[in-house]
Protein backbone atom coordinates (compact mmCIF):
# COMPACT_ATOMS: atom_id res chain seq x y z
CA UNK A 1 0.00 0.00 0.00
CA UNK A 2 1.26 3.24 -1.17
CA UNK A 3 1.89 6.05 1.90
CA UNK A 4 1.98 9.88 0.50
CA UNK A 5 3.47 12.65 2.66
CA UNK A 6 3.03 16.18 2.15
CA UNK A 7 6.10 17.17 0.32
CA UNK A 8 7.29 19.87 3.39
CA UNK A 9 7.24 16.75 5.58
CA UNK A 10 8.76 14.61 2.84
CA UNK A 11 11.61 17.15 2.63
CA UNK A 12 12.22 17.56 6.31
CA UNK A 13 12.19 13.55 6.39
CA UNK A 14 15.00 13.20 3.63
CA UNK A 15 17.08 16.15 4.81
CA UNK A 16 18.10 14.45 7.78
CA UNK A 17 19.64 11.46 5.53
CA UNK A 18 23.58 10.90 4.88
CA UNK A 19 24.20 11.59 1.15
CA UNK A 20 25.00 7.43 -0.36
CA UNK A 21 21.10 6.87 1.19
CA UNK A 22 19.49 10.48 -0.93
CA UNK A 23 21.67 8.46 -3.98
CA UNK A 24 19.70 5.54 -3.98
CA UNK A 25 16.67 7.54 -2.96
CA UNK A 26 16.14 9.15 -6.05
CA UNK A 27 15.65 5.95 -8.06
CA UNK A 28 12.04 5.79 -6.11
CA UNK A 29 10.06 7.71 -8.17
CA UNK A 30 10.72 10.68 -10.73
CA UNK A 31 8.95 12.77 -7.98
CA UNK A 32 11.96 11.64 -5.04
CA UNK A 33 14.74 12.27 -8.30
CA UNK A 34 13.60 15.86 -9.21
CA UNK A 35 13.21 16.96 -5.00
CA UNK A 36 16.75 15.47 -4.02
CA UNK A 37 18.05 16.81 -7.22
CA UNK A 38 16.80 20.34 -7.07
CA UNK A 39 18.94 22.97 -6.03
CA UNK A 40 16.92 24.19 -3.11
CA UNK A 41 16.65 20.89 -1.50
CA UNK A 42 20.50 20.68 -2.03
CA UNK A 43 21.24 23.59 -0.07
CA UNK A 44 18.75 22.93 2.68
CA UNK A 45 20.29 19.83 3.27
CA UNK A 46 24.22 20.99 3.62
CA UNK A 47 22.86 23.68 5.88
CA UNK A 48 21.68 20.89 8.52
CA UNK A 49 24.96 18.69 7.29
CA UNK A 50 26.51 21.88 8.72
CA UNK A 51 25.09 21.99 11.90
CA UNK A 52 25.07 17.86 12.87
CA UNK A 53 28.57 16.03 13.81
CA UNK A 54 26.38 12.90 12.41
CA UNK A 55 27.78 14.31 9.27
CA UNK A 56 31.43 15.42 9.72
CA UNK A 57 34.02 12.85 8.07
CA UNK A 58 37.90 12.72 7.40
CA UNK A 59 39.49 12.70 4.73
CA UNK A 60 43.19 11.51 3.89
CA UNK A 61 45.12 10.14 1.49
CA UNK A 62 47.65 7.86 1.97
CA UNK A 63 50.46 5.76 -0.22
CA UNK A 64 50.19 2.37 -0.13
CA UNK A 65 54.29 1.23 0.28
CA UNK A 66 53.97 -1.54 -1.77
CA UNK A 67 53.45 -0.20 -4.89
CA UNK A 68 53.88 3.31 -4.67
CA UNK A 69 50.14 4.25 -5.33
CA UNK A 70 47.88 6.99 -3.29
CA UNK A 71 44.85 5.89 -2.40
CA UNK A 72 41.80 8.41 -0.33
CA UNK A 73 39.99 7.10 2.31
CA UNK A 74 36.98 8.77 4.84
CA UNK A 75 35.52 7.78 8.14
CA UNK A 76 33.07 9.64 10.26
CA UNK A 77 34.83 12.46 12.89
CA UNK A 78 33.75 10.50 15.96
CA UNK A 79 36.25 10.59 18.94
CA UNK A 80 35.90 6.60 18.56
CA UNK A 81 36.72 5.42 15.52
CA UNK A 82 36.15 2.05 14.50
CA UNK A 83 38.33 0.16 11.44
CA UNK A 84 34.46 -1.03 9.75
CA UNK A 85 33.72 2.74 9.48
CA UNK A 86 37.02 3.59 7.18
CA UNK A 87 36.20 3.68 3.45
CA UNK A 88 38.28 4.01 0.61
CA UNK A 89 37.05 6.08 -2.03
CA UNK A 90 36.96 5.99 -5.71
CA UNK A 91 39.90 8.68 -6.49
CA UNK A 92 38.14 10.71 -9.44
CA UNK A 93 40.69 9.50 -12.25
CA UNK A 94 40.60 6.85 -14.85
CA UNK A 95 43.88 5.54 -13.87
CA UNK A 96 46.19 5.38 -10.44
CA UNK A 97 47.38 7.83 -9.02
CA UNK A 98 51.27 8.32 -8.82
CA UNK A 99 50.79 11.74 -6.36
CA UNK A 100 47.21 12.96 -4.92
CA UNK A 101 47.28 15.58 -1.86
CA UNK A 102 44.20 17.22 -0.56
CA UNK A 103 44.50 21.05 -0.27
CA UNK A 104 41.06 22.39 0.86
CA UNK A 105 37.92 21.18 1.89
CA UNK A 106 34.37 23.70 1.69
CA UNK A 107 30.95 22.95 2.11
CA UNK A 108 31.52 19.19 1.08
CA UNK A 109 33.71 19.94 -1.52
CA UNK A 110 37.63 19.25 -2.12
CA UNK A 111 40.25 20.79 -3.83
CA UNK A 112 43.18 17.90 -4.25
CA UNK A 113 46.06 18.14 -6.24
CA UNK A 114 46.60 15.05 -8.39
CA UNK A 115 49.34 13.05 -10.81
CA UNK A 116 48.31 9.87 -12.57
CA UNK A 117 51.53 9.58 -14.66
CA UNK A 118 55.45 8.79 -13.85
CA UNK A 119 56.01 10.35 -17.58
CA UNK A 120 55.16 13.68 -18.06
CA UNK A 121 54.59 13.65 -14.38
CA UNK A 122 52.17 16.77 -14.87
CA UNK A 123 50.01 17.55 -11.34
CA UNK A 124 46.30 19.18 -12.03
CA UNK A 125 43.99 20.25 -9.96
CA UNK A 126 40.90 18.69 -9.18
CA UNK A 127 37.55 19.92 -7.87
CA UNK A 128 35.59 16.59 -5.85
CA UNK A 129 32.83 15.58 -4.33
CA UNK A 130 33.76 13.18 -2.08
CA UNK A 131 30.54 12.36 -1.40
CA UNK A 132 28.98 11.98 -4.78
CA UNK A 133 31.99 11.27 -6.40
CA UNK A 134 31.07 13.98 -8.86
CA UNK A 135 34.75 15.75 -10.39
CA UNK A 136 36.10 18.35 -12.62
CA UNK A 137 39.03 18.91 -13.74
CA UNK A 138 40.33 22.92 -12.95
CA UNK A 139 42.22 24.88 -15.78
CA UNK A 140 46.19 25.22 -14.49
CA UNK A 141 46.61 28.87 -12.92
CA UNK A 142 49.83 30.47 -14.70
CA UNK A 143 51.73 30.02 -11.65
CA UNK A 144 51.40 26.52 -10.72
CA UNK A 145 51.15 25.80 -6.44
CA UNK A 146 55.30 24.97 -5.76
CA UNK A 147 56.80 24.51 -2.52
CA UNK A 148 55.40 26.18 0.09
CA UNK A 149 51.62 27.56 -1.41
CA UNK A 150 48.37 27.52 -0.02
CA UNK A 151 44.81 27.10 -1.95
CA UNK A 152 41.68 28.53 -0.30
CA UNK A 153 37.78 27.52 -1.47
CA UNK A 154 35.23 29.45 -0.24
CA UNK A 155 31.69 30.61 -1.83
CA UNK A 156 31.11 34.64 -2.12
CA UNK A 157 27.49 35.18 -1.53
CA UNK A 158 27.75 38.81 -3.60
CA UNK A 159 27.95 36.71 -7.05
CA UNK A 160 26.72 33.53 -5.95
CA UNK A 161 29.81 31.20 -7.19
CA UNK A 162 32.25 29.45 -5.32
CA UNK A 163 36.03 30.70 -6.17
CA UNK A 164 39.61 29.53 -5.61
CA UNK A 165 42.58 31.60 -4.21
CA UNK A 166 45.82 30.52 -4.75
CA UNK A 167 48.88 32.67 -2.18
CA UNK A 168 52.63 31.44 -2.79
CA UNK A 169 55.26 31.77 -0.17
CA UNK A 170 58.15 31.73 -2.90
CA UNK A 171 59.77 33.55 -5.34
CA UNK A 172 60.03 32.94 -8.78
CA UNK A 173 62.97 33.66 -10.49
CA UNK A 174 63.58 35.89 -7.51
CA UNK A 175 60.45 37.82 -8.39
CA UNK A 176 57.20 37.32 -5.65
CA UNK A 177 54.62 34.72 -7.48
CA UNK A 178 51.44 37.05 -7.41
CA UNK A 179 48.15 35.42 -5.80
CA UNK A 180 45.40 34.34 -8.36
CA UNK A 181 41.59 33.80 -8.17
CA UNK A 182 39.72 31.67 -10.22
CA UNK A 183 35.50 31.69 -10.22
CA UNK A 184 34.00 28.57 -11.20
CA UNK A 185 31.66 30.47 -13.36
CA UNK A 186 34.35 32.39 -15.56
CA UNK A 187 36.23 29.16 -15.54
CA UNK A 188 39.97 30.65 -15.57
CA UNK A 189 42.34 32.30 -13.39
CA UNK A 190 43.64 35.90 -12.97
CA UNK A 191 45.94 37.60 -10.94
CA UNK A 192 45.23 39.63 -7.98
CA UNK A 193 46.60 42.90 -6.66
CA UNK A 194 49.53 42.41 -4.42
CA UNK A 195 49.10 44.15 -0.54
CA UNK A 196 49.45 47.88 -0.47
CA UNK A 197 52.21 46.81 1.44
CA UNK A 198 55.22 45.03 0.17
CA UNK A 199 54.52 41.28 2.64
CA UNK A 200 55.99 38.09 3.03
CA UNK A 201 53.53 35.44 3.26
CA UNK A 202 54.21 32.96 6.13
CA UNK A 203 52.52 29.56 5.01
CA UNK A 204 54.98 27.13 6.44
CA UNK A 205 52.20 26.70 9.48
CA UNK A 206 49.26 26.58 7.28
CA UNK A 207 47.75 23.71 5.31
CA UNK A 208 44.68 25.50 3.52
CA UNK A 209 43.83 29.09 3.52
CA UNK A 210 41.42 29.93 6.56
CA UNK A 211 37.77 30.76 4.76
CA UNK A 212 35.32 32.65 7.03
CA UNK A 213 33.10 35.83 7.01
CA UNK A 214 33.69 35.63 3.27
CA UNK A 215 37.15 36.24 3.17
CA UNK A 216 40.22 34.31 3.12
CA UNK A 217 42.72 34.53 5.74
CA UNK A 218 47.22 33.38 5.99
CA UNK A 219 49.95 34.87 8.52
CA UNK A 220 51.97 37.85 6.69
CA UNK A 221 55.17 39.92 7.90
CA UNK A 222 56.47 42.93 6.81
CA UNK A 223 57.76 44.45 9.50
CA UNK A 224 55.85 42.48 12.12
CA UNK A 225 53.57 39.32 11.89
CA UNK A 226 49.88 39.70 11.42
CA UNK A 227 47.19 38.22 10.14
CA UNK A 228 46.03 38.73 6.24
CA UNK A 229 42.31 38.77 5.19
CA UNK A 230 41.52 39.11 1.81
CA UNK A 231 37.31 39.49 0.71
CA UNK A 232 36.62 37.54 -2.11
CA UNK A 233 33.65 39.95 -2.95
CA UNK A 234 35.08 43.62 -3.18
CA UNK A 235 39.00 41.79 -3.39
CA UNK A 236 40.27 44.11 -0.21
CA UNK A 237 43.19 43.62 2.04
CA UNK A 238 42.42 43.45 5.83
CA UNK A 239 44.90 42.88 8.56
CA UNK A 240 44.06 41.66 11.78
CA UNK A 241 46.70 41.67 14.46
CA UNK A 242 47.60 38.32 16.24
CA UNK A 243 47.60 37.67 20.18
CA UNK A 244 50.60 39.39 21.96
CA UNK A 245 51.19 36.13 24.14
CA UNK A 246 51.53 34.25 20.56
CA UNK A 247 55.07 33.25 20.04
CA UNK A 248 56.14 33.92 16.38
CA UNK A 249 57.07 30.61 15.10
CA UNK A 250 55.40 27.74 13.50
CA UNK A 251 52.43 30.08 13.43
CA UNK A 252 49.27 29.50 10.91
CA UNK A 253 45.47 29.98 10.87
CA UNK A 254 42.63 27.59 10.48
CA UNK A 255 38.45 27.37 11.29
CA UNK A 256 37.20 25.88 13.98
CA UNK A 257 33.12 26.17 14.54
CA UNK A 258 33.11 28.78 11.70
CA UNK A 259 35.48 30.71 14.20
CA UNK A 260 39.07 32.31 13.04
CA UNK A 261 41.96 30.86 15.26
CA UNK A 262 45.61 31.00 15.19
CA UNK A 263 47.85 28.99 16.95
CA UNK A 264 51.47 28.46 17.20
CA UNK A 265 54.33 25.79 18.40
CA UNK A 266 57.57 26.32 20.24
CA UNK A 267 60.19 25.27 22.46
CA UNK A 268 60.50 26.51 26.16
CA UNK A 269 63.31 23.97 28.21
CA UNK A 270 63.01 21.24 26.07
CA UNK A 271 58.96 21.17 26.41
CA UNK A 272 57.15 21.93 23.14
CA UNK A 273 53.81 23.47 23.64
CA UNK A 274 51.17 24.28 21.07
CA UNK A 275 48.75 26.84 22.35
CA UNK A 276 45.25 27.92 20.34
CA UNK A 277 43.80 30.96 19.91
CA UNK A 278 40.32 32.02 18.60
CA UNK A 279 38.94 35.19 17.61
CA UNK A 280 35.81 36.87 19.45
CA UNK A 281 33.78 39.21 17.73
CA UNK A 282 34.71 39.10 14.04
CA UNK A 283 33.38 42.20 12.85
CA UNK A 284 33.71 44.58 15.86
CA UNK A 285 35.88 44.67 18.51
CA UNK A 286 38.72 41.81 17.50
CA UNK A 287 39.76 40.39 20.91
CA UNK A 288 41.69 37.08 20.95
CA UNK A 289 40.64 34.12 23.46
CA UNK A 290 42.99 31.49 24.21
CA UNK A 291 41.21 28.16 23.70
CA UNK A 292 43.82 25.37 23.94
CA UNK A 293 46.95 24.11 25.30
CA UNK A 294 48.94 20.58 24.75
CA UNK A 295 52.41 20.42 25.90
CA UNK A 296 54.28 17.09 24.39
CA UNK A 297 58.38 16.74 24.07
CA UNK A 298 57.86 14.81 21.01
CA UNK A 299 56.06 17.46 18.23
CA UNK A 300 57.23 20.40 17.13
CA UNK A 301 54.88 21.45 14.55
CA UNK A 302 50.85 21.00 15.13
CA UNK A 303 47.67 22.01 12.70
CA UNK A 304 44.74 22.25 14.37
CA UNK A 305 41.47 19.94 12.12
CA UNK A 306 38.18 20.09 14.00
CA UNK A 307 36.84 20.86 17.41
CA UNK A 308 34.12 18.13 18.72
CA UNK A 309 30.89 19.29 20.92
CA UNK A 310 32.42 18.38 23.73
CA UNK A 311 35.42 20.79 23.24
CA UNK A 312 37.89 18.28 22.30
CA UNK A 313 40.26 19.48 19.76
CA UNK A 314 41.75 16.90 16.74
CA UNK A 315 44.96 18.15 15.24
CA UNK A 316 47.43 16.85 12.67
CA UNK A 317 50.87 16.77 14.62
CA UNK A 318 54.64 16.58 13.13
CA UNK A 319 56.95 14.91 15.79
CA UNK A 320 60.56 13.54 15.80
CA UNK A 321 59.17 9.84 15.48
CA UNK A 322 56.65 11.08 12.22
CA UNK A 323 53.59 12.17 11.64
CA UNK A 324 49.90 11.41 13.31
CA UNK A 325 46.30 13.05 13.72
CA UNK A 326 45.45 12.89 17.68
CA UNK A 327 43.59 14.93 20.55
CA UNK A 328 44.47 16.01 23.74
CA UNK A 329 43.83 12.34 25.14
CA UNK A 330 45.66 10.72 22.51
CA UNK A 331 46.12 9.32 18.88
CA UNK A 332 43.39 9.89 16.84
CA UNK A 333 42.77 8.30 13.17
CA UNK A 334 43.45 4.53 12.40
CA UNK A 335 46.22 5.14 9.36
CA UNK A 336 49.64 4.25 9.99
CA UNK A 337 52.30 6.66 10.48
CA UNK A 338 53.90 7.18 6.89
CA UNK A 339 56.76 9.11 5.46
CA UNK A 340 54.31 10.38 2.68
CA UNK A 341 53.25 13.90 4.05
CA UNK A 342 49.43 13.86 5.20
CA UNK A 343 47.26 16.39 5.80
CA UNK A 344 44.24 15.41 6.59
CA UNK A 345 40.61 17.51 6.36
CA UNK A 346 37.45 17.47 7.91
CA UNK A 347 34.20 17.56 5.61
CA UNK A 348 30.29 18.20 5.06
CA UNK A 349 28.81 15.70 3.38
CA UNK A 350 27.07 17.32 0.35
CA UNK A 351 24.85 17.15 -2.45
CA UNK A 352 26.19 19.79 -3.94
CA UNK A 353 26.90 19.20 -8.18
CA UNK A 354 29.99 20.52 -9.66
CA UNK A 355 28.18 20.60 -13.62
CA UNK A 356 25.68 23.20 -11.91
CA UNK A 357 28.57 25.41 -10.32
CA UNK A 358 30.40 26.02 -13.75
Amino acid sequence: MEVHFQEEILMDILNRLHVQSLLRFKCVSNFWKTLISGPYFKMKHLKHAKNDENFQKFLICQLCPEDGIYSVYCCPLTLVQRAEDVRKLDCPSDSKLWYCSISCCYDGLAIIEVCDSTVDKHHILVLWNPSTGESIVLPDPEFPPKGVACLGLGYDSTSRDYKIFKVDEKKENGRKVPSEILALKSGSWRKIDKHPRDIRNELFGTHSLAFVHGAFHWVGISRNYFVVSFNISNEVYREIPLPEQIFLLNIGVSILEEMLCVYSTYDFLWENTFKLWVLKDYGGNKYWDALFTVGDPRIYKVVPKYRFADGEVQFWSMGFDGQSFRTSRGPFGLWPRADSFQKGFAFTESLISLKLLT
